[in-house]
């Protein structure tokens, strides 16, 4: 499986769940990954994961750190599996921009209500898909991850408000009063 598959099968789950709940769309898929073959269960966890990788980049830490009020490693991690619920056009489009989540109906709304975006169990569906499938854990080679180097210009304190405001102006909008 490549990135085209796991694309396919969020796009499935979201149009089973109508996609505004990013913890029913990552139950969906496991109960639809969980329907297949056990090797290609193990084949989907690497490319999910490449996903959640090209993700892991400072300008998206920043905005997440925007949305959420915060966002520590793990925080990190289970926005990234927010973002890769919300389906390959929105997360193309936040990798290429993140200040462009502001323009999301899902960001208006919990900016509004104070909710945090997560989806931490985005991380472990393949792990719930092959438990359910075959009665045992992903074998321990299934899966590497290499992070990148975060880039060393965003490598400032995300509670400066003015910084927040010169790169992220439509996020800071959002979250920050006047």
């Amino acid at each position: 499986m490549d990135t085209e598959g796991v694309w396919r099968l969020v796009e499935q789950a979201r149009g089973d769940t109508g996609g505004d709940d990013a913890e029913a769309v990552a139950a969906r898929m496991t109960a639809l990954l969980a329907q297949r073959e056990p090797a290609e269960i193990v084949a989907f966890v690497q490319p999910l994961w490449d996903l959640l990788i090209a993700s892991y980049r400072a300008d998206l830490w920043a905005a997440a750190y925007m949305i959420n009020g915060g966002a520590s490693d793990d925080g990190f991690d289970y926005f990234r599996g927010w973002l890769v619920s919300q389906g390959r056009a929105v997360y193309n489009q936040a990798t290429a921009d993140p200040d462009s989540l502001a323009g999301l109906s899902t960001v208006l709304a919990a900016a509004e209500a104070g909710e945090d975006l997560e989806c931490g169990d985005i991380l472990s569906v393949a792990w719930h898909a092959h438990l359910q499938a075959t009665g045992e854990e992903l074998p321990p080679d299934a899966l590497t991850i290499r992070y990148p180097p975060l880039d060393p210009d965003w490598d400032f304190d995300f509670d400066d408000q003015a910084e927040m405001r010169r790169r992220l102006p439509r996020l800071t909008a959002l979250y920050y009063e006047d």
